[in-house]
């Protein structure tokens, strides 16, 4: 079923879900807990969640809660929680292995000796491909990253520092998947988080890697005796965050948040194939400075969860990223571009009247609690430094 986008004045585009069916979403259920697993690597802690007292004020709220994956295991990104799932679940298979046989990093460590040599392949705008590549070398893997033509020096540079190498790739992030692809092989494994037909196994991994950031989530609010927020709002890129989302959320027992998936106006592939009722490829460059969400495909493995289970899907300018970086920073949060994409989604909520039924369907006041994800920090320091007129 098709629905109706809107195009808004200022540059953003929105679409209202149709009422989804009775019991949302079909939820997959995990074969073990990734938690676990990450909590038994090294330098693992749970990232904060902060109050946003600027961010709600901006915003006419009640109270914005932010969870800042800024840090996470040592990289500046909540994207090495899938890898490090995917990159463990795809080499216990490829070592023939169970996963009571190999239950712990630590074991991986020690069994992954016997696979080498072996590489890890993927294609990044930039957070995926460094989390893999450091994942590469802990294992002491080889990592193959491809990346757009695009792509920033800094983000070129901080994966290769990961000891990987790295191929440009002429053309845009879909390119570069399809360049990753071709390198698979029995001393080759790609570790893609996005999805195509015949490739669904290492990409629903990574959205169940990302189930780790609900689980401190949820610990926290119920260490701090807080409810559940009323809305929830993600940053889409191909949708395995937001797929993540998606299962956690619906999956809770009493009222649901509601749920907002935010793209930039010039790569809102899920956007458009909601508008389509299925899965479309944008055929324009996708050009924002939200790097990581220059998509065009949604993922296949993605695409039931994130068509069937969000309320809102907004797509937002660039123009809106600075304040909403600065005002992030104001709370003492560092944002990089994509991190900041669900503030600015509610800057435009908040001040567009053309988005009056949007905000009136989230129920958006000043009791309204928030949750805003925070993907990463400031990956690009010298973009941050424009955008902010501050060092990260």
């Amino acid at each position: 079923m098709s629905t109706a986008v809107k195009v808004l004045p200022g540059g953003a585009a929105v679409a209202l879900a149709q009422p989804h069916p009775h019991g949302g979403p079909a939820i997959p259920v995990m074969a073990a807990a990734p938690r676990a697993f990450h909590a038994a690597m090294p330098g693992y802690h749970p990232t904060p969640l902060r109050r946003a007292r600027g961010a709600a004020a901006r915003v006419g709220v009640g109270e914005v809660l932010v969870k800042d994956e800024s840090e996470r295991l040592g990289l500046p990104s909540f994207k090495v929680l899938g890898a490090s799932w995917a990159v463990y679940r795809a080499l216990v298979e490829h070592l023939g292995a169970t996963l009571e046989e190999i239950p712990s990093f630590a074991r991986l460590e020690a069994e992954v000796a016997r696979a080498r040599p072996l590489a890890l392949a993927a294609a990044t705008d930039g957070n995926h491909g460094r989390a893999v590549a450091h994942m590469a070398a802990l294992l002491g893997l080889e990592a193959r990253i491809y990346v757009p033509a695009d792509m920033v020096p800094a983000r070129v540079a901080a994966i290769e520092a990961e000891g990987a190498s790295v191929t440009v790739v002429d053309g845009g992030y879909d390119d570069a998947v399809a360049r990753s692809a071709r390198d698979a092989g029995e001393r080759c494994l790609v570790i893609s988080d996005t999805s195509w037909p015949g490739y669904e196994r290492v990409p629903a991994w990574v959205i169940e890697g990302y189930s780790t950031i609900f689980a401190e989530i949820d610990e926290a609010l119920e260490r701090e005796q807080h409810a559940q927020p009323d809305v929830v709002v993600v940053p889409i890129g191909v949708g395995a965050l937001a797929a993540a989302v998606v299962r956690h959320y619906w999956s809770l027992p009493g009222g649901r948040a509601r749920l907002v998936g935010v793209e930039p106006t010039s790569a809102a592939c899920v956007l458009e194939s909601v508008g389509a009722g299925r899965i479309v490829t944008l055929e324009h460059p996708q050009t924002s400075i939200m790097a990581g969400l220059n998509c065009a495909t949604p993922s296949l493995i993605a695409w039931p969860l994130v068509s069937g289970g969000i309320d809102l899907y907004l797509a937002v300018p660039d123009s809106l990223i600075a304040e909403a970086t600065r005002v992030l920073a104001g709370d003492g949060i560092v944002a990089g571009e994509c991190g900041a994409a669900g503030l600015a989604a509610m800057i435009a909520l908040s001040d567009d009247p053309e988005l009056a039924e949007a905000r009136g369907m989230l129920g958006l006041g000043e009791t309204s609690r928030m949750l805003l994800i925070c993907t990463e920090g400031a990956t690009d320091p010298e973009a941050y430094r424009r955008l902010t007129g501050a060092d990260a």
